[in-house]
C-alpha cells in the first residue's frame, strides 16, 4: 500500500518514494498555456511515500479473472486526417522551424468496464517491457508496458536511454534478424535517433560538470516480443548541488517524445495534436531514500478512468524531412497493436 500524500519536488526523501509526471507539466517549465481538453485529468505531479512493498512473486496472476468485452475503440484522427497534419509538419521542417518532432493520435474507447489489473497482465505477458508499470490514482489508472527510460541515477551519474526507430518482429529467425539489421543501417532511422541525442545530451549539458556527457550507444538496437528498436544511451556526471527538482526542469519532457529544436515541437505538438497528452510521454518512477531513482517513459501504456468508464492510449511516431506519412501511420497501428489486442481479446 502507499500513501496518498503529495510531498512536492522539493520536498526531502525519507522513504521510497512514488514519482509520476504528468507530460502537460512542460506548461509549468516553459510556461506554456494548458489547452485542458484530455479527457481523463491525471495531477501535474505527484510524490507518494511508499508504506509497504509487495513482492509481485507472491501474487497469483492466475487467480485474476477477466471476460474480455466488445470494447469500441476509435481513433480520433483518420488516417487521411493523420497524413495531411505529417504533410503539414513536414512544411515547418522545410521552412527551418523544427529539424523533427514526435506527433501522436489518441485511441479511446467510451462506456468500458474493464479489470485494470488483468489488463497489465495480459499487457505485459505480450510485450515484456523492462519498465511496465500499474498504478492507481483514485479512479485512475496507468496500465503501462514501456520499453523506455527517461532517466536513471545512481551516486552522481545520470543515464538516458532515447528510443527512435521501429521495427516488426517476425517469427521465423533468419526474416527478424533482416528485419533487426535493416533497422540498423536505416538512414533514416539513425537520422532520427542521431538528431534526439543531441536534444537530450544538451539537456543533460545544464546540469552536467563539464566534459562529462558522453555517448555510450549510439543507435544500438534492443529487441522485445513484438517490435525492434533503435535506442541510444546518454549519460553525464552530475554538477555539485544539483537537487531532483533541476534534473526534472532541465531534462523534461524527454527529447524522444517532443523533437528538435525542443520548445518549437512541443509548440507545434500542442497545435497540432487533438487532446494534451496528459499522462502519455510523461514519466512514472521512484525515487529511493538516498536519492537514486529511475524514470520510465509513459509509452505503450492504457490510461483508464473508472469513474467515467472512459480509457484512451497514444501512440506516435517521428517526423523528419525524410519520413513518409503512409509509413509513419503504419508505424503508429504497430505500436498500437498490443493494446488494441489486449482490450479486444
Amino acid at each position: 500500500m502507499i500513501s496518498n500524500k503529495n510531498l512536492g519536488t522539493h520536498a526531502t526523501v525519507n522513504k521510497k518514494q512514488i514519482v509520476f509526471i504528468n507530460y502537460d507539466y512542460k506548461n509549468e517549465i516553459e510556461s506554456f498555456i494548458d489547452k485542458n481538453n484530455n479527457l481523463i485529468q491525471f495531477a501535474k505531479q505527484l510524490f507518494i511515500e511508499v508504506e509497504e512493498e509487495i513482492d509481485l512473486e507472491n501474487i497469483n496472476f492466475e487467480e485474476i479473472e477477466y471476460s474480455p468485452q466488445n470494447i469500441n475503440i476509435k481513433a480520433t484522427v483518420t488516417k487521411e486526417e493523420y497524413i495531411a497534419k505529417v504533410e503539414a509538419l513536414k512544411k515547418h521542417i522545410q521552412q527551418g522551424d523544427i529539424y523533427e518532432i514526435n506527433y501522436c493520435i489518441t485511441f479511446e474507447a467510451n462506456d468500458v468496464t474493464i479489470n485494470p489489473l488483468a489488463i497489465y497482465q495480459k499487457l505485459n505477458g505480450i510485450s515484456n517491457a523492462p519498465y511496465s508499470a500499474f498504478a492507481k490514482f483514485d479512479s485512475k489508472y496507468i496500465i503501462s508496458s514501456s520499453p523506455e527510460l527517461f532517466l536513471t541515477k545512481r551516486g552522481n551519474t545520470i543515464i538516458t536511454k532515447p528510443i527512435k526507430g521501429t521495427a516488426k518482429r517476425s517469427s521465423n529467425k533468419q526474416e527478424d534478424d533482416i528485419i533487426k539489421n535493416e533497422l540498423q543501417s536505416n538512414l533514416k532511422e539513425r537520422t532520427e535517433n542521431v538528431m534526439i541525442v543531441d536534444v537530450a545530451r544538451n539537456d543533460l549539458s545544464r546540469i552536467a560538470k563539464k566534459g562529462t556527457v558522453v555517448v555510450n550507444k549510439l543507435c544500438n538496437i534492443e529487441s522485445y516480443q513484438q517490435v525492434h528498436q533503435m535506442v541510444s544511451t546518454v549519460s553525464c556526471e552530475l554538477k555539485e548541488n544539483i537537487s531532483f527538482n533541476d534534473i526534472i526542469q532541465a531534462t523534461f519532457p524527454m527529447a524522444s517524445m517532443t523533437g528538435a529544436p525542443k520548445i518549437k515541437a512541443m509548440q507545434l505538438i500542442d497545435d497540432y495534436e487533438l487532446y494534451n497528452r496528459g499522462p502519455y510521454s510523461g514519466t512514472l518512477g521512484y525515487i529511493d531514500a538516498n536519492g537514486d531513482f529511475d524514470l520510465s517513459v509513459l509509452i505503450r501504456s492504457i490510461f483508464y478512468d473508472e469513474q467515467r468508464q472512459y480509457l484512451s492510449f497514444t501512440v506516435g511516431s517521428a517526423i523528419t524531412a525524410m519520413c513518409n506519412a503512409e509509413d509513419e501511420y503504419e508505424e503508429c497501428l504497430l505500436k498500437a497493436k498490443a493494446m488494441i489486442q489486449v482490450l479486444s481479446s
